[in-house]
């Protein structure tokens, strides 16, 4: 049976491949659950510090399976709501809000929910030959895993309502001119590009690392005054554990060793 998220795991980063590529990784319920599970077992594995998530073929992902959220419709707005929209919903959060940096290294097609997942993952690199699309409005409903929220956030209110009523497909260029990819880079440098991104993050602690996550992610949504009080529990958090003060030890013994090489 062929695994519909292949997982490599090296150097500390997972690397999460989508593996639906005759369907274009289209996110039907088993893919979404698989994506959970796994970010499940890295979230408690020690040896894994970042994650990148790409897809196998020619697509990132070109949005939810229609075949199958469309009998969820035909069930009603309730069965919709449960197995599809809160599904959905679920996975987006849970990439946002992860403990761990996740890097969308989007190779190909991201329509509609694969848009959705490069919105909610923490950094983001395109390929050149990717296109994005937020593509909903026309299959008759609005984006259903987080859309109408988060890319107003990252683009602002009308570059994403022109993006979300007309459906037009964009480049990774204008993309990146929104805020929604960090870089633009050849199709070969994709995974290699990502994989530096994630190694430059794991040069620093991981309990940094996970504080900045949350603090950006918790306070954003809030006010200046909420956000700095979010800021202000991640650095407790940091603080109560050993490995700040052996940063800290760390960096004011290189200080003074630099100043005694100075004076000498």
């Amino acid at each position: 049976m062929t695994e519909i998220v292949l997982v490599e795991r090296s150097d500390r980063i997972a690397t999460l491949t989508l593996n639906r590529p005759d369907k274009l990784n289209a996110l039907d319920y088993a893919l979404i659950d698989r994506l959970m599970e796994l970010l499940d077992s890295i979230e408690a594995d020690p040896a894994v510090g970042a994650v990148i998530l790409t897809g196998a073929g020619r697509a990132f992902s070109a949005g939810a399976d229609i075949h199958e959220f469309s009998a969820s419709v035909a069930a009603g707005p309730g069965v919709a709501l449960r197995d599809f929209v809160a599904r959905g919903q679920r996975l987006t959060a849970r990439i946002e809000a992860f403990t761990k940096p996740v890097i969308a290294a989007v190779n190909g097609l991201a329509y509609g929910g694969g848009c959705e997942i490069t919105e909610a993952a923490p950094l983001a690199i395109s390929a050149e030959s990717a296109r994005f699309a937020k593509s909903e409005i026309k299959l008759g409903m609005p984006p259903t895993f987080g859309g109408t929220q988060r890319l107003p956030r990252l683009a602002g209110r009308k570059r994403a309502l022109e993006l979300l009523l007309t459906s037009d497909a964009f480049t990774p260029r204008h993309a990146q001119r929104i805020g929604l990819v960090n870089q633009v880079v050849p199709d070969e440098r994709l995974l290699p590009a990502a994989r530096e991104l994630a190694w430059t993050v794991l040069q620093h602690t991981p309990e940094a690392v996970a504080a900045i996550l949350a603090a950006v992610t918790r306070g954003i949504n809030h006010s200046i005054a909420t956000g700095l009080l979010c800021e202000a529990e991640q650095f407790a958090r940091v603080a109560a554990a050993p490995g700040l003060r052996r940063e800290l030890a760390r960096w004011t013994g290189r200080q003074r060793h630099d100043h005694r090489s100075q004076q000498g």
